[in-house]
């Protein structure tokens, strides 16, 4: 609990602090996700604690990226209080507005994490079966991360998402087990001159 609430005080710091960190970046949130919830493949999901604080920076889109519609490029870090896996990276997320104030908010990108890749106990024995019963298996450092945002423009420069994510190699970056990640939680954006 002592952890959440550090994270949090750091995600408060971060934006109020946000105004004075321009250099390039168009946008700033941070927020707290719910850790490894169910989503479509349930037998996967709470076994690792949570919350995660996360915190993910967007940079303006470069004129390179405009064949693409305009992506952002983002790096983001998310920290998991319960000592369970935490990750890093960076990617690409479009914003569509679609009705006055409201925005979908989709993005693939790449992430690391330190997490568990395989049992350290293997032949099936009570040893490793407790370990997978409480751990994800991603079967590989690296994983890609897609992610769905509904976000609502509050007035001023802040605004309030609803975020989704879901981590996996999709046996595309790694071997073997491939258990995945899904996350969901609520973020505070602060938007450049917004």
């Amino acid at each position: 609990m002592r952890g959440a609430a550090a994270g949090l005080a750091v995600c408060g710091a971060a934006m109020m602090l946000a105004p004075q960190a321009r250099a390039g970046v168009d946008e700033v949130h941070a927020g707290v996700m719910q850790h490894n919830i169910c989503v479509t493949n349930c037998k996967n999901a709470d076994k690792e604690d949570g919350p995660n604080i996360e915190l993910q920076l967007s940079f303006d889109s470069p004129g390179f990226l405009n064949w693409a519609g305009s992506p952002q490029p983002y790096i983001v870090a998310s920290f998991n209080t319960g000592g369970d896996t935490s990750f890093a990276g960076f990617g690409l997320e479009w914003r569509w507005n679609f009705a006055e104030n409201w925005a979908l908010q989709p993005g693939v990108g790449y992430v690391v994490h330190d997490g568990e890749l395989e049992n350290p106990y293997p032949g099936g024995g009570p040893d490793g079966v407790a370990f997978a019963a409480e751990h994800v298996l991603y079967g590989s450092r690296d994983l890609f991360r897609t992610s769905l945002g509904l976000t609502y423009d509050v007035e001023g420069p802040y605004e309030a998402q609803l975020l989704y994510e879901h981590l996996s190699h999709g046996q595309i970056l790694g071997e073997g087990r491939n258990q995945g990640l899904d996350q969901i939680g609520v973020r505070i954006g602060y938007r450049f001159g917004g």
